[in-house]
């Protein structure tokens, strides 16, 4: 059945007009699925990784940051929808604060760069067929964003989910895309080529990029580590930041023992019974942020060279078809995370960066956090902590989790500065100018908590 289910899938690929290198990339790791691939790294087949080059201890001269960030384009992912959150729209198109959502702040960050470097600096996101026109949409309102002609947006590549039981490409006659699925970040490689935007890139001129995700305000534009990176001669670069006890889910970097590689684990690639050691925050002591940098060149030959299949390790996801049903027909998603592109290129490397570089909204608890006093936005997109440590929030899912709802109960920006940890259970609504202070708890059913009422100590 598996040749079958290939072939089934091929089609479908070729007749929904799917680039070439990216049937080929899906046709690879469909192999390996047949043959029982799992893609766990086993820990006794590692070695932690205890002491990348820190981003504190770099020199570089303004003169080479300069010229470093003046040959780098930026790219944010941009393919996710925030379903977790009930969001139904790119993520990106959420609002932040201050009536702005993360395009907006990213552009502001960008714009800035531009003018504090005089660098043509490019902004392009990776979209997705569900995200691609509201993103552009958006973007339109910015009339100075297009460098070179280069496109705003190229779109990730879409394959078909692939039944549990026998592996042919599932039909959902409910609602027809849902029988599609992007491959995961890993696809960033693979659609950079396909899309013909690698190519326009270096014949541009520019060498270096700079990755993240959108929902990461953290990772605006810098020319210190663009400095550090092109000086460093490396092929493809991780940023890192410091563990601690609340750091359990993010992958991490570690050296594998069969022949000295950097490469990157995720949860997704550790089995069961060894969680323990994935989430202890001393054997692996730093988290892999989704921050990277990597030569365009390089990635341009070492494509070539391998036929458009840079060989990820393959990530099997086992969902439902309908992520929302979970009695609708088991399926399984083939994904690649894009950092696991570090074990491709020899001498690829790593470099630990401020907490400030990782920033993501993942939940409701972090976009509370964000739009409260304990970070200021500045006029550059940059959003700037106002304490030295973040307080734990923990909202009641049941109640927070969805937008809709966490904007109609927390209307107003909270005063979280004072605060070490803020646990909220129930159906609690806040007025205007709320404080919390300290160890804040609130339970029971629920009520309101008054204008100008402090919560806490």
């Amino acid at each position: 059945m598996s040749e079958a289910g290939l072939a089934a899938a091929r089609e479908k690929m070729e007749a929904a007009g799917v680039a070439g290198p990216a049937i080929e990339v899906f046709s690879h790791y469909y192999k390996l699925l047949t043959s029982g691939e799992t893609g766990l790294i086993r820990e006794d087949s590692i070695t932690p990784l205890l002491d990348p080059p820190m981003l504190a201890d770099v020199d570089i001269t303004d003169e080479a940051a300069a010229e470093a960030i003046g040959r780098t384009v930026i790219v944010k992912l941009n393919g996710g929808l925030g379903t977790s959150m009930g969001l139904d729209r790119a993520k990106t198109l959420l609002e932040v604060r201050d009536g702005k959502n993360f395009l907006d702040l990213i552009v502001g960050q960008v714009r800035a760069a531009r003018q504090a470097y005089d660098a043509r600096l490019p902004l392009l996101f990776m979209t997705s067929f569900r995200t691609d026109d509201d993103t552009l949409a958006h973007l339109a309102r910015y009339d100075d964003l297009v460098v070179d002609g280069l496109p705003l947006t190229f779109v990730q590549n879409q394959e078909p989910k692939l039944r549990a039981d026998d592996l042919t490409p599932v039909t959902w006659e409910a609602d027809p895309t849902l029988e599609w699925c992007p491959p995961g970040h890993g696809d960033l490689y693979t659609a950079l080529e396909g899309s013909g935007v690698l190519d326009e890139l270096l014949a541009a001129g520019f060498r270096y990029a700079c990755v993240s995700n959108g929902d990461n305000l953290g990772a605006a534009p810098d020319a210190t580590i663009a400095g550090w990176f092109a000086a460093s001669g490396a092929p493809y670069a991780a940023e890192l930041c410091r563990r601690t006890i609340n750091d359990k889910k993010g992958g991490h970097l570690a050296v594998r023992k069969a022949d000295g590689q950097l490469i990157l684990r995720d949860t997704a690639q550790t089995a069961p019974e060894e969680m323990d050691y994935f989430t202890d925050e001393h054997r692996h002591p730093f988290f892999h942020t989704n921050n990277l940098w990597f030569d365009l060149q390089k990635l341009r030959d070492t494509l070539v060279e391998r036929e458009s299949v840079l060989g990820l390790p393959m990530i099997r996801n086992e969902k439902t078809v309908d992520p929302g049903d979970s009695s609708s027909t088991p399926v399984i998603q083939i994904e690649t995370a894009m950092g696991a592109a570090i074990e491709v290129f020899e001498g690829a490397t790593a470099i630990c960066v401020g907490r400030d570089r990782f920033q993501p909204v993942k939940t409701t608890n972090e976009l509370l956090l964000l739009r409260s006093d304990v970070y200021d936005l500045g006029d550059d997109g940059r959003l700037a902590a106002t304490t030295e440590s973040t307080p734990e929030i923990d909202l009641d899912p049941k109640f927070y989790k969805v937008v809709d709802k966490f904007s109609e109960r927390i209307p107003h920006q909270l005063s979280l500065r004072g605060a070490t940890s803020f646990k909220v259970r129930g159906d609690w609504r806040f007025g205007r100018d709320v404080r919390v202070v300290g160890d804040a708890e609130l339970a029971g059913d629920g009520g309101t908590v008054e204008d100008g009422a402090t919560v806490g100590e």
